[in-house]
């Protein structure tokens, strides 16, 4: 929904790439769901907001929105949109450049979040209200009914998941941690994903990578880690506890053996200095993991040497195991309770990785079966 300076379309765009034309459904859906009428061309809702043509084009083009020429499709809530994220930059709470992150931060999230909607809605929609009604027709009813509902919990959510990363945040050690955080970073990855896409039929291959995704979801969030993103037969997850990463991975690995339907897991994890920019993560660790999960066996769990020693540094796992048999037997002799591990670490061949040197992985096991 951008324009050049000139009033033509930017990048030579079709200047009524999402015009509607003359479906009256299409117009009356889009009416429902903005809440207004079109009444305004780009140079005139920038024009009210007060804001430049240059800095509304940098912020239509940062939410995702096409370009549209001059056509008269904007309303009062892209005008309000203009002058809230013009408004944020002059009292100086952001930057522009920050502003035109905000604005493609919550443009790519909320294009996932919308398409998907629309497809498991009008997907899971298997007899229409009045016989005869098309799915197109269907559409309206169903979203006149759930988009109030919709907005409401999305701002649940969001403002929740908000709070939570505050939370992180002013537990942070210093201000650089903020930025650049030492994290546990895993990614998990199904086996000999690319020969199924070859036999399965593509509404099965869609409901086995929904399931993949849907469990790994469940379990990290449950152990208090963070999905940062899902790749269809790869999930990369954080924690800001190995302990929490490692015991994600391990309950992974179990889930998916116990599940007749799932291909078989691995996963790497690594330990270490991670950037974050608009909710991923980045960085030497977050690559390093992801070539610990290319060398990781079938059903096993690699981490890199600092994921270990972090382990060992907070507890969770012994230095070795002969290390843990000369604890207890020590414990036992002076009739005190032996230390309990919850993980075992057994070191690999070293080897080289590319790009990264030589790597010592470390194959990460359970040692107390116990939930």
């Amino acid at each position: 929904m951008t324009v050049d300076d000139t009033g033509s379309g930017a990048d030579g765009a079709d200047p009524h790439a999402t015009d509607p034309g003359d479906d009256p459904l299409a117009l009356r859906l889009e009416q429902l769901i903005l809440g207004a009428e079109r009444r305004y061309t780009p140079f005139q809702a920038a024009r009210t907001a007060g804001v430049s043509m240059e800095l509304a084009s940098r912020f239509w083009r940062a939410m995702g929105f096409a370009d549209i020429g001059q056509a008269k499709a904007l309303t009062e809530a892209d005008v309000l949109a203009l002058r809230r994220l013009a408004g944020l930059v002059e009292a100086g709470l952001l930057s522009e450049a920050m502003a035109v992150q905000v604005a493609r931060s919550t443009g790519q999230t909320t294009a996932r979040l919308a398409e998907w909607q629309m497809d498991s809605f009008l997907e899971g929609l298997t007899e229409p209200p009045e016989p005869g009604m098309s799915r197109t027709e269907v559409t309206y009813p169903i979203i006149e009914l759930l988009l109030p509902e919709l907005e409401e919990f999305l701002v649940y959510v969001w403002r929740r998941q908000l709070a939570a990363s505050a939370g992180r945040v002013v537990q942070t050690a210093d201000d650089e941690e903020m930025v650049d955080r030492r994290l546990a970073v895993g990614f998990a990855d199904l086996v000999g994903f690319t020969r199924l896409t070859r036999r399965m039929e593509e509404e099965e291959l869609g409901e086995l990578v929904e399931a993949f995704e849907t469990t790994c979801a469940d379990l990290v969030a449950a152990r208090g880690g963070r999905l940062v993103k899902t790749l269809g037969d790869e999930v990369l997850y954080a924690a800001d506890d190995a302990g929490v990463a490692a015991e994600i991975a391990l309950r992974l690995i179990e889930t998916m053996a116990n599940d007749e339907t799932m291909p078989e897991l691995r996963v790497g994890i690594a330990f270490g200095t991670v950037t974050t920019r608009m909710g991923d993560v980045f960085g030497t660790t977050v690559n390093l993991a992801s070539r610990l999960t290319s060398i990781a066996p079938r059903d096993a769990v690699l981490v890199d040497s600092a994921f270990a020693q972090e382990l060992i540094r907070t507890g969770e796992a012994p230095v070795s195991e002969a290390e843990a048999a000369e604890a207890a037997a020590a414990a036992e002799k002076e009739g005190e309770e032996p230390p309990t591990y919850r993980f075992a670490l057994q070191p690999m061949w070293q080897r080289p990785v590319r790009g990264l040197g030589v790597v010592e992985p470390w194959l990460l096991t359970r040692r107390d079966r116990e939930s």
